[in-house]
C-alpha cells in the first residue's frame, strides 16, 4: 500500500487526508442520525400525558429538552402552552430551525469532500502530466520519469474518484434523512398545538 502511495506522489496525501476526515464524518453521522435517538417512539405520547396531567413543572421541560431534537421542539411547545397558538407555533419554529442545524453539522464538510475531492485527483493528474512533459528532454525520454508522471496522473484520478463517490451518496442519504426527521418533528409539533388548542382530542 505504502508503495502505491510513493508511486502516486506527493498529490495523493492531501486525498488521504481527504478520505480520512470524510470516513470520520460518515460513521459519526451514521451513529448519530439514528431514528430511535433523534425522534423516540413514545415520546410524543408522553408528552401529552404530561400535559393533560398539568405535570409540566420547569425540571421535566428542562429534561425534555436535554432528551433529543423532538424534545426540545416539544419542550418549547410546552413553555408556551398558555400563549396564542400562532405565539406557540413561532416558538416551535423557532426550536425547529435550531435543531435542524444541529442535525446538518458536518454536512457540509462532508459535500464539499465529494465535491472537491475529483478536483484534487485532477489537480495530482495535472501534476503527473507535468512530470511526463518533464521527461522529454534532448537526449530523449527518461523511461523512469515518464513511468512515475503515468503513475501519478492516473493513481490521483483515480483515488479522487474513489474518494468522491461514496462521500456524495452518504452526503445525499444523510440530507434525505435530516430533511425526514425535520419533517416528522414538525408534524408532530403541530398535532400537539392542535392538542392543545383543542383542534384534536
Amino acid at each position: 500500500m505504502f508503495a502505491i502511495f510513493q508511486a502516486a506522489g506527493w498529490p495523493i496525501w492531501l486525498l488521504l487526508i481527504a478520505s480520512i476526515v470524510a470516513m470520520a464524518l460518515i460513521v459519526e453521522r451514521l451513529l448519530y442520525l439514528r431514528r430511535s435517538k433523534l425522534l423516540p417512539r413514545t415520546l410524543f405520547d408522553d408528552v401529552v400525558q404530561v400535559y393533560r396531567k398539568g405535570n409540566a413543572s420547569a425540571a421535566t421541560i428542562d429534561t425534555l429538552e436535554q432528551n433529543s431534537p423532538l424534545g426540545a421542539v416539544l419542550a418549547a411547545a410546552l413553555r408556551n402552552v398558555d400563549a396564542e397558538r400562532e405565539s406557540m407555533k413561532d416558538a416551535i419554529e423557532d426550536a425547529g430551525r435550531a435543531q435542524a442545524h444541529v442535525l446538518e453539522r458536518f454536512l457540509t464538510t462532508l459535500g464539499t469532500i465529494a465535491t472537491l475531492a475529483p478536483l484534487m485527483g485532477l489537480f495530482g493528474t495535472v501534476v503527473g502530466m507535468i512530470e511526463i512533459f518533464g521527461a522529454q528532454n534532448a537526449s530523449g525520454t527518461n523511461p523512469t520519469q515518464l513511468a512515475h508522471g503515468v503513475s501519478v496522473a492516473l493513481y490521483n484520478t483515480g483515488f479522487g474518484l474513489a474518494i468522491a463517490m461514496p462521500a456524495l451518496v452518504f452526503y445525499r442519504h444523510f440530507r434525505a434523512l435530516v430533511d425526514d426527521f425535520v419533517i416528522d418533528m414538525e408534524q408532530q409539533a403541530v398535532k400537539f398545538v392542535d392538542i392543545v388548542h383543542g383542534v384534536r382530542r
